[in-house]
């Protein structure tokens, strides 16, 4: 139990990588705050299954790109739990198309969530997170390749990382802030419209000549919020199996 005692608020938390965060973070003796934006079954359905195997989880609807819903995420957990102790920055949206063929509503999506909603967390997290915290931002590996229609997605992960790094000498009061950079990783979400001669490609990319599992992102999450990895901070952990 690395995490007894200790909040977690997981934004993106209902479906994907973020839901099998939130599994094992409430299996490791957090209590959960699954944050969405519009899938009130899936979260609903997340909470449910942290409950029935003896965990303790809570479902906050909040819109991370929209700083008086991020407020309000955080009113809500504190009176919940009466604290934050970690922050799973992990909400995010992909839109992938060359960088020609983007809309303006392409590019405002995608730094509004990406971005705007890890500034809007940040910025409550720096005087309501609790002292000696962890803080974790959902970076991606993209940001180190130059794969052809993720330009937008890889500038608004890039601009992830700096923000980590330079938030993570400002903070102080003992908080640690990370990025988590994953590879490639087999959510219905990203499986979504691609064929399997592509996904072979991609397995093949790494070291273990497969995709990701979700699992395999959730237990670097589970090291970064526990206090073993205190010493790590400012850092982008890639997290993808020798891709890069």
């Amino acid at each position: 139990m690395k995490l007894k005692d200790k909040v977690i608020l997981v934004t993106g938390a209902s479906r994907g990588i973020g839901q099998e965060i939130a599994f094992l973070l409430a299996e490791n003796g957090a209590k959960v705050v699954v944050n969405h934006s519009n899938s009130d079954k899936d979260a609903a359905a997340t909470v449910a299954k942290i409950e029935q195997n003896g965990g303790n989880a809570i479902a906050i609807k909040a819109d991370v790109s929209d700083r008086n819903q991020v407020t309000e995420l955080f009113d809500q957990a504190i009176k919940a739990f009466g604290k934050i102790d970690v922050l799973v920055n992990n909400a995010g949206v992909m839109i992938s198309k060359k960088l020609k063929d983007n809309t303006q509503d392409d590019f405002t999506k995608q730094f509004d969530v990406n971005v705007r909603g890890i500034f809007n967390t940040l910025q409550e997290a720096d005087s309501r997170l609790a002292d000696n915290g962890n803080i974790i931002n959902f970076s991606s590996s993209t940001v180190k390749l130059m794969f052809p229609t993720y330009s937008l997605y890889s500038a608004s992960k890039a601009a992830v990382e700096q923000m980590t790094r330079v938030f993570s000498k400002e903070i102080g009061r003992g908080i640690s802030v990370n990025a988590l950079a994953p590879g490639a990783t087999e959510t219905e979400l990203f499986l979504k419209g691609k064929s399997q001669e592509f996904i072979d490609k991609l397995s093949a990319m790494n070291a273990f000549d497969r995709l990701a599992k979700p699992i395999d992102i959730a237990r670097i999450v589970l090291f970064l919020a526990s206090d073993d990895s205190k010493w790590i901070s400012g850092q982008t952990i890639g997290a993808n199996g020798a891709l890069i």
